[in-house]
């Protein structure tokens, strides 16, 4: 039995306070789901529907197309791919042969990916057409050996697959014959569709999956097939009135992302859901797809909701359909929660997790009390406790802020071939965040900041994220990053970076004096830079670490 918490008294009726883990791998929910609603939906993907069953079928013979290419048990095989239908069919087969899927994000740089391809020890890359001329110079300075090109237009239906070369020339690729390179729909083809045993297993690794390097370099978080598949447990018992293949949810968070992975493509499968994909995540692209398919949830980083509450077509669109939103990855301002509920009524939910969790450890209590600010409550079978700053070890009670350390089954592995690192943050099973966070009496958590983003101004503590929040609810201010700066008398003091909202005009000392009004003199920004973009994260999420960069180059520039 799980000891009493205090967060328990806000679990939705129907969800458990400790879950009974099934030990089914994703592999095997997927052919689970193929045998229980084969017609079911699995893809859509630009008006192309996928079932379950004919996803099931292809996972079979690009798993078999792996294993003639030299693919073994544990091996890597590197994904660099955006929302297509590919991406998911190259993963499961990955699990299927007991391989391992390494997940890496398209954006990156050639410098970024080779680091990756060579941190993973991959030898296998699914990639996509258009990425060749980036892949081929840094091919012979990795492990790379045998390269698998999509086209976004393999999967679409008739006559848009075969028009889509001609009317979309910069987003079509021509892939050359050459040695140790295939066409994927050429290489499905050759292998047959029959049944095959999974070659998963519980305990072994099943992903990598690459932190933002938001902190530093870059790390392949490992996580098990008992990871990928409880955390989706966890959140499918989250949810318990919502029916097996009855839901929709437009993918907008891309599955090289935690969130994407786990809560949307992992959940879909186990759930029998339909996965509307979503290869481009921009406001214009989501507009088109929930007025065409119209899905029930819609995930997605608060930048995504700012951007569609900024449109006036999404607020004057009938959105009855939506049964939820989730949003994560970055604070969400209460100013956008609360805009969002007024303008469909539809349920928010809040996550709070890393890549480390396979993306979730707390949220917001289903169909319960929504607390602006914070991110919910901890899911079934997750400890997560409040510890002070220097040791780490005493808890810290209700109110207190702290680092947040967490313990449960979607718990990482450790960092591949980076076992200091590992053991920095895993200790005694407890994860350490490096969020400094606090609970309030009814279990909920607040995130006051990352650890290293603390700002020291005149011996205070103070937490950037406190003040973006203030700053949010300007109405005036599209975006806002704050951060600490050097400081001659107070050794750090607070400086915002601020995007206005288009059409509006503001001054530095409005922002400061707005925030006086709002925060303690030593938490207000003394200095204001507007700026007309920040930079963000593949997934939009704000970089501080970058933030700070860029500060740095602008003083050094004012100072020669």
């Amino acid at each position: 039995m799980a000891r009493e918490k205090p967060w328990f008294k806000s679990y939705a009726p129907g969800v458990p306070h400790e879950l009974e883990i099934e030990k089914v791998t994703m592999d095997e929910a997927l052919t689970r789901s193929a045998g229980q609603l084969p017609e079911n939906t699995a893809l859509i993907f630009m008006g192309r529907r996928i079932s379950y069953r004919q996803l099931d079928l292809l996972v079979n013979r690009f798993a078999r197309a792996l294993l003639d290419l030299g693919v073994k048990k544990g091996d890597k095989v590197a994904m660099l791919l955006p929302n297509i239908p590919q991406v998911v069919i190259a993963i499961y087969a990955t699990f299927r042969i007991g391989a391992v899927a390494v997940m890496n994000n398209p954006l990156y740089t050639e410098r970024e990916l080779e680091y990756q391809f060579n941190d993973s020890d991959s030898t296998v890359l699914v990639s996509l057409d258009l990425l060749h001329p980036r892949i081929m110079k840094i091919k012979d300075q990795t492990k790379i050996r045998k390269i698998i090109y999509c086209h976004i237009n393999d999967y679409l239906p008739f006559p848009k697959k075969h028009l889509f070369p001609f009317v979309k020339k910069d987003m079509y690729r021509k892939v050359e014959p050459q040695k140790d390179v295939y066409e994927f729909l050429n290489l499905v083809g050759k292998y047959p569709e029959g049944p095959m045993e999974t070659a998963a297993r519980w305990e072994e690794l099943g992903a990598f999956l690459y932190t933002g390097g938001t902190t530093g370099v870059s790390k392949g978080v490992m996580l098990t097939h008992a990871n990928i598949s409880s955390i989706v447990q966890q959140f499918a018992a989250w949810i318990p009135d919502l029916e097996k293949g009855k839901e929709s949810v437009l993918a907008v968070f891309p599955f090289f992302h935690s969130a994407g992975f786990s809560a949307i493509q992992n959940l879909c499968v186990w759930m029998g859901y339909n996965m509307i994909l979503v290869p481009r995540p921009e406001p214009g692209v989501i507009l088109e797809m929930l007025k065409k398919f119209k899905p029930h949830f819609l995930p997605a980083v608060p930048t995504i909701f700012v951007g569609l509450l900024n449109t006036p077509e999404f607020r004057q669109m009938d959105l009855s359909f939506i049964k939820g939103f989730f949003s994560g990855a970055a604070p969400l301002a209460a100013d956008t929660l609360q805009q969002l509920k007024d303008l469909t009524g539809a349920i928010m939910l809040e996550v709070y997790g890393l890549t480390e969790t396979a993306a979730m450890a707390t949220i917001t209590p289903w169909k319960g009390t929504i607390k602006p600010g914070t991110v919910g409550v901890p899911m079934p079978n997750t400890e997560v406790k409040i510890v002070d700053l220097d040791t780490g070890k005493e808890e810290l009670g209700t109110g207190q802020p702290g680092e947040i350390i967490i313990r449960g089954p979607q718990v990482m592995k450790g960092y591949y071939k980076k076992p200091e690192e590992t053991a920095a943050v895993l200790k005694d099973c407890w994860l350490y965040s490096g969020d400094i966070g606090m609970f309030d009496p009814d279990g909920y958590l607040t995130i006051v900041d990352r650890k290293k983003d603390m700002i020291i101004a005149g011996g205070y503590n103070v937490y950037p994220r406190e003040i973006d929040e203030i700053l949010f609810q300007h109405p005036k201010i599209l975006e806002a990053c704050s951060i600490g700066v050097p400081d001659p008398y107070r050794g750090e003091t607070v400086k915002a970076y601020v995007v206005v909202k288009p059409g509006e005009n503001l001054t530095a000392d409005e922002v400061i004096r707005f925030c006086r009004e709002k925060l303690a003199a030593y938490k207000a920004p003394k200095m204001v830079e507007f700026i007309d973009a920040l930079p963000k994260s593949a997934v939009g999420k704000v970089l501080r670490k970058e933030v700070k960069e860029l500060d740095r180059k602008r003083s050094q520039e004012k100072k020669a």
